[in-house]
């Protein structure tokens, strides 16, 4: 399973990174916007897993990116804003699932595979 990490903060970064190479994950990492929308222009994943504060834009410039071209790879959201104003703007612009920070990493694991799971049965859904 392929996932494209995208944090800007190296610590959180690389504990994610890790967790989820121990779990069995391939993962990309874009520390900014730039690198990102790159990242998700050039390869699909089976998730993503997005922060939403980055040095060089918004996260939700990924997924409304992510929506214009009809990717409908899942993307989990992590971000430190906990307001529902900003839960609800991701998830009005594609996200799948969002995660305020800070999290454990068991629980965005765990959320990280349901994502991937629903992301597998929409593509066999569309190409069915």
């Amino acid at each position: 399973m392929r996932l494209l990490l995208v944090e800007d903060n190296p610590i959180i970064g690389n504990a994610v990174r890790d967790h989820l190479h121990a779990d069995g994950w391939s993962v990309d990492w874009s520390m900014n916007l730039e690198s990102a929308t790159g990242a998700v222009a050039a390869e699909m994943r089976d998730v993503v897993l997005l922060d939403l504060r980055l040095p060089d834009g918004s996260g939700l410039d990924v997924l409304r990116l992510m929506e214009a071209h009809g990717d409908s790879t899942p993307v989990v959201v992590m971000s430190a804003y906990d307001q529902l104003s900003d839960q609800m703007a991701a998830m009005r612009s594609g996200a799948s699932d969002y995660l305020v920070k800070p999290f454990t990493l068991a629980e965005m694991t765990a959320r990280v595979r349901k994502a991937a799971g629903h992301g597998r049965l929409h593509r066999m859904r569309d190409a069915g």
